[in-house]
């Protein structure tokens, strides 16, 4: 069984993730820890847990939702999991970092590409891909059935959509990921989303203001 361990960091208040299971393995998604302190929170966590890091997944690579890679990949030897259509994000992480006021670490490209319906594997656990791009080109939504939950990067948020008035943006392309990725599943998935509280396919299906 997955248990979710979320920390909220940096000044966006990124939602970060550590999932792990009985095998002692863990996945960790969209480090944005910032600070010393963030960090230090995030590897006393692992560390208390005794847990074994064994992947970093970026739903997608603003900067916000990058900030703690660098930390992650060098104390864990781990390379980041990603889209390769994110390109854009990390090869101008810097300049977006100064745009916003963060100063970011050396930006890890990705090492690792998935592709839509791509299975991920850790311990005795398993993550679906779905490729959900609208918000920013190369965002993922990472699925498990077994719980029925879905951790779903800045796609989707409680009564809201990621917005798409940043590069890559596109409204229609994010209504339609949703439709197609998101909807299709069951209503009681519950959605773990990049910033906020939780939420459900069901609930956003008859309340969220944004769903035509």
């Amino acid at each position: 069984m997955i248990n979710i361990k979320i920390f909220v960091f940096n000044a966006f208040a990124v939602n970060s993730f550590v999932l792990s299971d009985e095998s002692g393995e863990c996945v960790i998604i969209d480090p944005g820890c910032h600070s010393a302190q963030e960090k230090q929170i995030l590897e006393e966590y692992v560390s208390s847990n005794n847990l074994t890091p064994v992947a970093l997944i970026n739903t997608h690579f603003h900067v916000d939702h990058i900030l703690g890679n660098h930390f992650v990949c060098t104390k864990y030897n781990l390379q980041p999991t990603g889209h390769e259509e994110s390109r854009l994000f990390w090869e101008t992480a810097h300049e977006f970092g100064s745009v916003f006021g963060l100063s970011i670490d050396e930006v890890r490209k990705p090492a690792i590409f998935v592709n839509d319906g791509e299975i991920l594997r850790f311990g005795n656990s398993q993550l679906e891909v779905r490729y959900t791009p609208g918000h920013a080109n190369g965002s993922i939504c990472l699925v498990n059935h077994a719980q029925k939950f879905i951790v779903a990067g800045d796609v989707l948020f409680y009564g809201s959509i990621g917005r798409t008035d940043l590069p890559t943006g596109d409204f229609d392309l994010l209504m339609d990921s949703i439709e197609r990725k998101l909807f299709t599943l069951p209503d009681d998935y519950t959605v773990y989303p990049g910033h906020g509280p939780k939420t459900s396919i069901g609930f956003e299906k008859v309340s969220n203001p944004f769903i035509r």
